[in-house]
């Protein structure tokens, strides 16, 4: 009788686990590649031929199309972090900050509208609000941080860091698919000073932005 030692067994059981997490993560880059170049109703099968293997083979790694939907939005969560942690790093004043984050993700969802319509937008799919949720997740928790931070370091009680993020997140979302879905009827940079004067002074400081030469009105006509 042969006896494998368990560590072995386990070694190759990690090794295996690794080469599937690797083969998935490949997969999802090129279903992204594939969303991009042909839009966010694409299929499975499509998808499968983009990324130059069978579709059998794609349901090896996905089970169904909302398991490749799911990992399709973590890594566009992760996209975006990725897209607000420079911004945000790169700027002093505290209304910059929130400049910096808003403009960000509007740049992103711009620049990458397929791949947004596809997290945002797949009725066809399972668990879709707990996509969309898990990314909201994502990005205001590392927003929440650089708020936090910002806080700290003035001395000031971190405690709504939390809440202000997912407003900003979720207001910001929201604005940005009304955006998209318009074909953008505003400039980027205009609707970015819109939200960011809304969010930094509230209803107040746009009635004062409104009346000053050069305000919001002459923002309006970029």
């Amino acid at each position: 009788m042969n006896f494998v030692d368990p560590g072995v067994k386990d070694g190759r059981r990690q090794r295996w686990a690794d080469h599937r997490e690797q083969r998935r993560a490949q997969l999802t880059v090129a279903a992204i590649e594939a969303i991009r170049a042909h839009g966010p109703d694409i299929g499975m099968e499509a998808i499968a031929a983009h990324a130059g293997v069978s579709k059998p083979v794609l349901y090896r790694y996905f089970a169904d199309k909302s398991q490749l939907w799911q990992a399709v939005g973590v890594e566009a969560a992760a996209m975006l972090v990725a897209a607000i942690e420079p911004a945000v790093a790169a700027v002093r004043a505290d209304r910059d900050v929130v400049g910096a984050a808003v403009d960000a993700y509007l740049t992103l969802i711009e620049a990458d509208p397929h791949v947004y319509r596809f997290v945002v937008h797949r009725p066809d799919v399972e668990r879709h609000r707990d996509v969309v949720a898990d990314v909201v997740d994502t990005v205001a928790s590392a927003l929440a941080r650089i708020l936090g931070d910002r806080l700290r370091d003035a001395g000031l009680d971190a405690g709504p860091a939390l809440p202000w993020a997912y407003g900003v997140v979720g207001y910001v979302q929201t604005v940005g698919d009304w955006w998209l879905r318009h074909q953008q009827p505003i400039s980027r940079a205009a609707l970015s000073e819109y939200l960011t004067t809304f969010l930094w002074s509230g209803v107040a400081g746009v009635r004062s932005a409104a009346d000053l030469p050069g305000g919001l009105a002459a923002t309006g006509r970029d």
